[in-house]
């Protein structure tokens, strides 16, 4: 009984010490940001923060890497965000409001979604690391080469699809299609390079959501969906993916079709 006792203290104060860190990582970063302007000073933190991918041997870092893809892309992602709400030109109160939801969500993130491992938990990183990296990506690559968007777009789909295929059983295709659908953002993100359009959000119009965000969200969901339902019956049901098709398409096409002149080029 005092074991058990013993073990669930140690139990509690890892996870309180675990909490205390990730909250000091969150603070640290935006105020980082906020304090010396410095992008690359936030993505150095974060990067710093990643020690314990080569704390082993170093047979185990690749495999280590891998894992952390998805949670290094989010983190990066959210330092260029937040670094570009500091550069937008809204009055203090609105600049300090946009960081403090910021970094709450980042918060939220590696407290409450990232140390998840059911499959629905790894979906959902994904799908935050898919829309939050593209949505970086095109904040910051509007004067850079094409080549560069399209490998970035490229690097962020294989990442999140080898994310979501990692919580399947075989192992057989799962390096073929995290490639292939790394070449399909490749292609969606060269088209996006010569024709994108962003929307305003609440509070700022610096900061614009990339209509390549939403888009390539819906298309990794409706493979996501197609992809588990060949998983479980040999085959692709329509019943399994009516629904997600007919969402997605519906957005896609509204997007396109009619809120193109709503948007704002980056």
């Amino acid at each position: 009984m005092e074991l058990l006792k013993f073990v669930r203290r140690r139990s509690f104060l890892s996870e309180t010490v675990y909490a205390l860190l990730n909250i000091a990582l969150a603070v640290a970063v935006v105020v980082t940001i906020y304090y010396t302007g410095s992008v690359g000073l936030g993505i150095g933190l974060v990067l710093l923060s990643k020690w314990r991918i080569f704390a082993v041997r170093p047979r185990f870092w690749y495999a280590n890497l891998l894992s952390n893809l998805v949670d290094i892309i989010v983190s990066v992602s959210v330092v260029i965000l937040l670094f570009t709400i500091t550069q937008a030109p809204v009055t203090n109160n609105q600049e300090l409001t946009l960081l403090a939801l910021g970094t709450f969500l980042y918060i939220v993130w590696l407290l409450f979604l990232k140390p998840r491992s059911k499959r629905v938990y790894m979906v959902a990183q994904a799908g935050v690391a898919l829309l939050l990296g593209t949505w970086a990506l095109f904040t910051i690559t509007y004067n850079v080469p094409v080549s560069l968007v399209v490998i970035g777009m490229w690097g962020i789909g294989y990442s999140v699809a080898r994310h979501v295929l990692s919580t399947y059983d075989t192992e057989t295709y799962t390096l073929f299609l995290s490639l292939l659908w790394g070449l399909m953002l490749a292609e969606i993100g060269w088209v996006a390079y010569h024709w994108t359009i962003a929307y305003s959000l609440p509070l700022t119009t610096s900061l614009l959501i990339p209509q390549v965000s939403i888009i390539s969200v819906l298309a990794g969901f409706l493979a996501y969906k197609s992809y588990d339902s060949f998983y479980h019956h040999q085959k692709i049901r329509i019943a399994d993916i009516i629904l997600p098709l007919l969402f997605s398409v519906s957005v896609i096409a509204l997007l396109l079709l009619l809120f193109n002149r709503v948007g704002t080029a980056i």
